[in-house]
């Protein structure tokens, strides 16, 4: 698994913590975003995953408002720390 794939599957597990599994239900709506297995958090990409990332983020925020941005980025804050400042999703930052 991608750092990319385990950023939007840690992601998805934060927000189902608040809304359950309607989280895996957003998340099959971004476009190059596949959810292999919701219970196993096995996800696929296709195309840039960091756009991928931020479509990802600004799904929960349409429906949520910003808070749920601000629960995105508490919740792989330990991830892209990782990550080179160039890589990072400009949602997460």
């Amino acid at each position: 698994m991608t750092i990319f794939d385990q950023i939007s599957v840690r992601i998805i597990k934060e927000q189902e913590l608040i809304i359950g599994p309607v989280a895996w239900d957003e998340a099959r709506k971004v476009a190059g975003f596949s959810v292999v297995d919701s219970t196993k958090g096995e996800v696929t990409t296709t195309g840039d995953s960091k756009q991928i990332i931020n479509n990802l983020v600004a799904q929960y925020e349409h429906l949520f408002g910003r808070a749920s941005n601000e629960i995105c980025k508490e919740a792989v804050q330990d991830l892209i720390a990782e990550l080179p400042p160039e890589q990072v999703p400009s949602s997460l930052k």
